[in-house]
């Protein structure tokens, strides 16, 4: 019986998210394209690059619910993998500008403006979209291997862990800030003019952006949902609940905490490179601390440990964000502090364990 209600549970949480998924693909490009511009149904096109940022943000945030919510180990460094997919993608991006920069030269404008002569050597390869993808699907998981593999071989973790992941990231905007490291400097890499041939300035290649963006993070959260509920997950889950007792049953915690802590920087990449062409700038911002607090700030809001929290968490966010910025823009943090103090002390399962708790209750009451 138990299973049963377990699987029609399943099966409703499906529904609800293919319902979404059709919302998003069919009905909000169609109100696009057929829906009169005066109509109030339309959706107008810069619509479809905001909701693609926000999906964007959704895929970070689903990464971090991997290895914070079901692991346990917070990371206050996942801004580093979503940049490095980002700038990939913005290498891309400059070099398919060609001659058609400022300077009508081969090498990027910033590269002219610094009196660069040559392209650095990194830079070889991005010519080509298979190369980027490459290393956009590459670089994030083999950093994150390399730099886990040593932490948690360390037994690093907690708050210790928190610390150095933010100490990382702070010491990689530090380098990405100085312009002799060929990366635009403070002002990141910006201007770009088309991805594989199509105008990034047409609608048409903003709404196929953001339906592609919606596509990625399905498949992801599939992904993820099938690594919780694996047997995978249920170790990942014992490790976040007692490490010390999985040890003694003789499983090698280091081997299971690197595949997820490696796999939350591959898809945080992802959003990375998706990001880039919607909003059309990446640079050391994005790797500043506090990007990266925002990011578990995100999970925490929308619930830990449940992976629709971490989508629901982003979007709520990242709108009252966008409201608020437009709205009365110096009292965001201070809403955001309170919004995360508050979420902390009274409803630690974040706003989906909200919806769960009154949704069993009213199941418990049953029909009056």
């Amino acid at each position: 019986m138990i299973k049963k209600i377990a699987t029609l549970h399943s099966l409703k949480g499906w529904l609800i998210a293919f319902g979404l998924l059709g919302i998003a693909m069919v009905l909000l490009p169609l109100l696009n394209i057929f829906v009169p511009e005066e109509s109030v149904l339309h959706v107008p096109d810069y619509m479809f690059s905001l909701l693609g940022k926000y999906l964007c943000y959704a895929l970070v945030a689903l990464a971090v619910d991997l290895i914070w919510g079901y692991t346990g180990i917070l990371s206050l460094g996942h801004g580093v993998f979503f940049s490095m997919g980002g700038y990939a993608m913005g290498m891309y991006l400059m070099r398919s500008i060609g001659k058609e920069g400022v300077y009508k030269n081969d090498l990027p404008d910033f590269m002219v403006f610094l009196d660069w002569k040559e392209l650095p050597w990194y830079w070889y390869g991005f010519d080509y979209f298979a190369f980027t993808l490459l290393v956009i699907l590459i670089l994030p998981g083999l950093f994150a291997f390399t730099f886990g593999y040593f932490a948690f071989k360390s037994r690093i973790k907690g708050v210790y862990f928190a610390i150095i992941t933010q100490a990382m990231t702070y010491a990689l905007m530090l380098l990405f800030f100085r312009n002799e490291t060929g990366f635009g400097g403070n002002n990141g890499l910006t201007d770009f003019k088309r991805i594989l041939g199509y105008s990034l300035q047409e609608p048409s290649t903003k709404m196929s952006l953001y339906i592609i963006t919606i596509i990625v993070l399905f498949l992801s959260y599939v992904l993820s949902r099938y690594v919780v509920q694996s047997k995978l997950g249920r170790v990942l889950t014992a490790i976040r609940d007692a490490e010390s007792r999985v040890m003694f049953s003789g499983y090698n915690t280091l081997h299971y905490k690197l595949f997820v802590w490696t796999l939350s920087a591959f898809l945080c990449g992802i959003a990375g490179a998706l990001y880039v062409p919607q909003v059309g700038i990446i640079n050391p911002s994005e790797m500043q601390p506090s990007n990266s607090i925002e990011m578990a700030i995100w999970v925490a809001v929308g619930g830990r440990g449940t992976l629709s929290g971490a989508l629901v968490g982003a979007g709520l966010v990242n709108g009252a964000k966008s409201w608020f910025t437009v709205a009365a823009p110096d009292y965001w943090l201070y809403f955001l502090g309170t919004l995360f103090i508050v979420l902390t002390l009274f409803f630690p399962k974040g706003l989906v364990g909200v919806f769960s708790r009154f949704s069993s209750k009213d199941k418990a009451r049953g029909p009056s």
